[in-house]
């Protein structure tokens, strides 16, 4: 792991063996990742991801395992896409002016055998504290290819107490308490509601362990138009994912029959980002 903090703001660790995403998440000295607390999905790669506070699903496949169409040997696209478990290259890191900034490739090879790339750059604004990811995933294969791009921001359950809530323009009512739906856990998928600039927001606090603070993520609805929110208090499990998505909460199949898959040629490319703050 990597130390990445700026004059102020969160202290994140970066995992440079797995697509430089965010393992620790240290906030006045607590780590609000979840670590352990998580279930056990049978595949290693995802369970070391799941334990941070920030993993990337994709790029050739979201959400849960499928059968790939037109095999015979019983393929799966693997759960949440290929990319955890990809080392990332580090192109530069930067601390200037109070400010930090962390630039890497991660060349990713899917579960069809074809490369992609993500272009990868962290910011941390050390007047504010705001982190910024930009992310643009590139097709350098010699196919057309969906792509797809969930980001799962991974939240201990133990750091959330009775007063801490979900709020959100896209959210009904614009918000409730953290611990909805039914018990042990929940999942719903909502279409995105941008405010200015094409970002969503959305919060979750106050959170009374990190000094009152609410976690505020705002991220790209154009190509992000969706959010999905999961909790699961089934022991060992005590965690709460916001994920801003790519696509609906259906299957693969369901997508490609509505037109709704994002096709790159070779050369192509997408681009994603959102931001978080602890205010």
């Amino acid at each position: 792991m990597i130390e990445f903090a700026a004059a102020s703001g969160p202290r994140l660790m970066l995992d440079e063996t797995s697509v430089l995403d965010i393992g620790g998440c240290i906030v006045d000295g607590v780590d609000i990742a979840p670590k352990r607390a998580i279930p056990d999905d049978g595949d290693p790669r995802i369970d070391h991801s799941l334990e941070g506070f920030l993993f990337t699903c994709g790029p050739d496949h979201i959400r849960h395992r499928q059968l790939i169409a037109g095999r015979a040997d019983g393929k799966v696209y693997p759960l949440h896409g290929s990319a955890s478990g990809h080392a990332a290259k580090i192109l530069w890191t930067k601390h200037e002016n109070g400010n930090a900034e962390c630039r890497a490739d991660i060349d990713i090879i899917t579960v069809e055998g074809l490369p992609q790339r993500i272009e990868r750059l962290w910011r941390i604004d050390g007047v504010n504290g705001e982190v910024r990811l930009e992310d643009r995933v590139i097709n350098t294969s010699d196919q057309v290819m969906p792509t797809f791009l969930m980001y799962h921001m991974n939240v201990g359950g133990k750091w959330l107490d009775d007063g801490t809530r979900l709020e959100g323009r896209m959210l009904e009512n614009g918000g409730f308490p953290w611990t909805f739906g039914e018990e042990p856990g929940g999942i719903f998928c909502v279409a995105a509601t941008a405010t200015e600039e094409s970002l969503a927001e959305v919060r979750l606090g106050p959170i009374a362990a990190i000094g009152g603070r609410t976690l505020s993520v705002r991220f790209r609805a154009d190509t992000l138009p969706y959010l999905q929110v999961w909790r699961n208090q089934k022991a060992p499990a005590h965690i709460l994912g916001i994920e801003p998505v790519s696509h609906r909460w259906v299957t693969r199949d369901e997508l490609q029959a509505a037109g709704e898959f994002n096709m790159l040629a070779p050369g192509e490319s997408r681009s994603y980002a959102l931001t978080f703050a602890f205010l």
